[in-house]
């Protein structure tokens, strides 16, 4: 399982160092270039975002004390991702001479007040982007507890039921047993009786040839 993570490791590193070198360029350039340069480093960005995913899934499947040490490296690695999108949208604010003439002519206070604007709601986005991933983490993070508690009930449950059914055998072993004692007892009780009335049988025949013993006397 780790061996896979180490995988996306490698991929995410691989185009994490492409979207920089590229984000770098974006700046300098301008018209269709800059264009199709902006549309490759934004599906990049996407494919970083789906090797994020695929790692999250995977360290969710790593033995719980070995996950502390995958969860700080993804979180690392999502940071970094914060980071790369950041400069990314603030590459494409960024203005080469064609692009400042084109929005701003010769105006240069305003060119200022609207890349401030710019800048400003660049980083509402980016706040609302960083509480959109909290909610994700709180809510990945409440699923692993869900899961982990639904194991521990189905373990408990079939605690309960090996113990149930042990119950159930002692108490059928307790049945026979107390059967077996009740047998046991009705023939102790049927031997003492025939006991008793062989013992009155062999009385009465002495005490009859005594009698009779004496009177033929």
């Amino acid at each position: 399982m780790s061996s896979d993570f180490e995988t996306y490791e490698q991929d995410f590193g691989t185009l994490t160092a492409e979207i920089t070198n590229k984000v770098g360029r974006i700046p300098k350039l301008a018209g269709e270039e800059k264009t199709q340069l902006v549309l490759n480093v934004d599906k990049q960005l996407e494919e970083v975002r789906e090797l994020l995913e695929q790692m999250d899934l995977e360290v969710r499947e790593i033995p719980i004390q070995s996950r502390g040490m995958y969860n700080s490296r993804l979180k690392s690695y999502k940071q970094e991702m914060e980071k790369l999108e950041k400069d990314f949208k603030r590459s494409r604010i960024a203005y080469s001479d064609e692009v400042r003439n084109e929005l701003l002519g010769e105006d240069g206070g305003s060119s200022e007040t609207q890349r401030a604007h710019l800048l400003d709601n660049t980083e509402r986005l980016e706040r609302s982007s960083r509480r959109l991933d909290a909610g994700y983490q709180i809510a990945v993070e409440t699923e692993q507890v869900g899961a982990e508690i639904l194991a521990n009930l189905h373990t408990d449950r079939e605690k309960i039921q090996r113990s149930r059914d042990r119950l159930r055998e002692t108490d059928t072993n307790l049945g026979k047993s107390s059967r077996i004692l009740t047998g046991m007892l009705r023939r102790i009780i049927q031997n003492r009786i025939l006991v008793f009335i062989l013992g009155a049988i062999i009385l009465l025949t002495i005490v009859l040839a005594i009698y009779f013993n004496l009177r033929g006397h």
